[in-house]
């Protein structure tokens, strides 16, 4: 696991939840790295964390009572909201040809 045991992973999880009202996740698959955990608080806040596969990133998020979301849906998207920081990074960034 990239960031420690099963354990770490759910107590990380469980541990944004608490601090924002909840959370939902999604789960992506990024290859041979394993699967982020895109969790999205009740608050806009969001935060990710990387497992070594999506059956461990799914066990912890169940594990922590995180519901899981089978997909990006509308309202969790709108729900999100990026931190300025991100918009600064992302207002540097040039896009390639």
């Amino acid at each position: 696991m990239a960031q420690g045991s099963d354990t770490t992973l759910t107590a990380g999880i469980k541990s944004f939840a608490a601090g924002h009202g909840g959370a939902k996740a999604v789960i992506e698959y990024v290859g041979k790295r394993g699967a982020r955990i895109v969790l999205v608080g009740q608050d806009g806040e969001w935060s990710d964390q990387f497992a070594d596969g999506t059956d461990v990133a799914r066990q912890a998020c169940e594990n922590a009572g995180v519901e899981i979301e089978n997909e990006w849906e509308r309202e969790l998207l709108e729900q999100m909201r990026p931190s300025n920081d991100l918009w600064r990074s992302m207002s540097r960034r040039s896009m390639a040809r």
